[in-house]
């Protein structure tokens, strides 16, 4: 798998006792020796690295390495007390740093050269807490304070702390201290709100837990959330970009796709609804009885909008070769900008790179022994809504805006589509601009591999519309094929 972090709350909070008698600090220890038990079963935990930190003051708050030995990893953990604050920010900015710093050393981030999913160094973070109220020496913060460049390493080239191949899953203990277990909360307090949008930013979820049995559950949930992958943000095509090509089908065939109607015709649909919400919204909040803002919902609609199939964070696995024990792939994802020799300075990239899908339905392009990598995405609204449509033989390009030198969404880079069972949905990458290279090489395959002269000159056209990064891999596979 990678590199498991535990952040564990060493507050003066977590000292308070719950219906079982013991403290939470002792829940969140046994949490920890739960999760390792049932991890235990899975052959690939061979690979596991375990690190221990907590709330202590940073360098301090590093108890376990991911070097040490498991028995230092569970004496550490069996040491901690209740005797730090609840400084929640401090502890996530050094923990994803200290995970980053190793990153700097080994060049997996490849800046500036494209984004391989296949260089990935996967870590999950869970974090165990009681969720109350985060406080530092200056006082109580009322959320987590986690701006990008705040002198992190790495923070000028990457605008989030945290990395695509680095999850975050929190858990929020609410034990109750007498009676009996509580029910599962169905709201969550301001300081619980934070971390379960940082979680959901970062691609994990937040749980809430109340009882000896639910914290059982949860640490099994999540050893089963622990995959070899990368978090990729899927949008859809907006009116906009998709207008034209709507266009471009009228005028060849006389006729507009259906899924493009349906898309034009749901994104209108759309953006009214969300004019309406926002005028009753705002209607409601003038007219209240109390005379203040009504507090608003928590978490979804407060500070991050609810994850739809067309708006979506979600990882895609990447296969892990069983002797190297690294990832296995051929292309890139683009960079969201065009490099040339006279930028003075990288440009910062998203931590999850921006896929847009078009949903222009279109034929696959595979030709046989030509590399193409292909990767699964995990279940989410987008892959249940291509799921439903019940169509295996057509897909829908992607691409990564302000690629080309042209700006915009102009050449594709690969396509989604659904598999021939119609269980999964699966991400291909194929070099840039797939659909002039495909027939060029098909091409070349009929002539024996000889050349023409006019073949030539497509193909020195189709080289002008690369990225630099992508010419070396690109001659080295068709020189190879």
């Amino acid at each position: 798998m990678g590199i498991i972090l535990f952040l564990i709350d060493t507050s003066a909070s977590m000292a308070q006792k719950t219906y079982l008698g013991t403290s939470y600090l002792d829940a969140a220890k046994a949490a920890v020796e739960t999760f390792m038990k049932y991890r235990m079963r899975d052959p690939a935990s061979r690979s596991d690295r375990y690190m221990l930190v907590t709330f202590d003051e940073p360098p301090y708050a590093v108890k376990s390495g991911w070097k040490e030995n498991h028995g230092t990893f569970v004496a550490e953990l069996k040491a901690l007390q209740a005797t730090s604050l609840s400084n929640f920010s401090v502890s996530v900015r050094e923990t994803f740093k200290l995970l980053n710093i190793h990153r700097l050393h080994t060049g997996i981030e490849n800046y500036g050269q494209g984004r391989n999913p296949f260089y990935l160094e996967p870590a999950v973070v869970i974090s165990i807490s009681d969720g109350h109220l985060m406080t530092n020496s200056d006082g109580i913060d009322t959320e987590l304070l986690l701006q990008a460049g705040q002198h992190t390493e790495g923070s000028e080239l990457t605008k989030e702390i945290y990395r695509w191949d680095q999850r975050l899953f929190s858990v929020v203990l609410r034990l109750p201290g007498w009676g009996g277990p509580g029910n599962n909360p169905k709201d969550l307090l301001p300081s619980e709100q934070s971390l379960a949008k940082l979680s959901e930013m970062t691609g994990g979820k937040s749980y809430v837990v109340s009882s000896q049995r639910s914290i059982n559950q949860c640490m099994e949930s999540l050893t089963q959330k622990l995959h070899s992958g990368v978090v990729v943000h899927f949008q859809k095509m907006p009116i906009s970009l998709a207008a034209p090509k709507l266009q471009a089908q009228i005028a060849q065939t006389g006729r507009a796709s259906p899924v493009l109607m349906e898309t034009e015709q749901a994104d209108l649909t759309k953006m009214e609804t969300a004019r309406m919400s926002s005028s009753t919204h705002l209607n409601h909040l003038k007219t209240s009885d109390t005379g203040r803002d009504t507090p608003p919902p928590p978490f979804y609609n407060q500070q991050q909008p609810k994850p739809t199939w067309d708006d979506t964070k979600k990882m895609i696995y990447v296969k892990i070769h069983p002797k190297s024990n690294s990832g296995i792939g051929h292309w890139p994802i683009p960079e969201s900008f065009w490099p040339d020799v006279s930028m003075q300075t990288m440009i910062p990239r998203d931590a999850h790179p921006v896929v847009w899908f078009d949903m222009t339905e279109v034929n696959p392009l595979l030709v046989e022994n030509f590399p193409f990598d292909k990767y699964e995405l995990e279940p989410s609204l987008l892959t249940q809504h291509i799921l439903e449509k019940r169509n295996y033989s057509t897909c829908w390009q992607v691409y990564v805006e302000n690629s080309s030198s042209t700006g915009g969404l102009q050449y594709p880079f690969g396509y989604l589509k659904a598999s021939s069972n119609l269980s999964t949905v699966n991400l291909f990458i194929m070099p840039y601009n797939y659909p002039k290279l495909i027939p060029l090489i098909d091409e070349l395959i009929h002539v024996h591999m000889r050349p023409s002269s006019s073949w030539r000159a497509e193909f020195a056209d189709y080289l002008t519309s690369l990225p630099c990064y992508y010419i070396q891999v690109s001659a080295y596979h068709v020189g190879h094929f």
